[in-house]
């Protein structure tokens, strides 16, 4: 199992200004995680060389995957299985942000993180499994 260790080691090759958004955006992850109790505890480990976080509980979400930007869509990114709906659901909630097709979410490093938007999205994504069928709560 990867961890904290592994994550700082990946983000230690990045520039400074990618590494501050990426440990901002890492923070946010787990505290929203922390904020929601549908969401439970989280695994950190390194999935596709990124670091991705997914629930403990079976059924609960889908993993978060983050990492720098390789695109010219931003600075980091953060990603999620392109096989879910989450994507289209964020483009609908917040057209004013930028979106990689079905995927991901583009961020820059120089700008302040969309903190309300992204621990809506967080809260989607950790509870996407548990809120199939029902209305998100993370929506209303």
């Amino acid at each position: 199992m990867t961890g904290p260790t592994e994550v700082s080691a990946l983000f230690s090759d990045y520039p400074a200004p990618t590494q501050k958004a990426l440990y901002r955006l890492r923070k946010l992850i787990f505290e929203t995680a922390r904020e929601n109790e549908n969401i439970g505890e989280l695994q950190e480990t390194l999935k596709w060389g990124q670091p991705s976080y997914l629930t403990q509980r079976a059924k609960t979400g889908t993993t978060i995957r983050i990492d720098r930007d390789w695109s010219d869509l931003g600075d980091v990114a953060l990603f999620v299985s392109c096989q879910s709906s989450l994507v289209s659901e964020w483009r609908a909630l917040f057209p004013h942000l930028t979106f990689g097709g079905n995927r991901s979410v583009h961020l820059r490093a120089a700008e302040p993180l969309p903190e309300p938007e992204l621990r809506q999205m967080i809260t989607m994504a950790l509870t996407y499994h548990s809120a199939k069928g029902k209305k998100n709560p993370a929506v209303s």
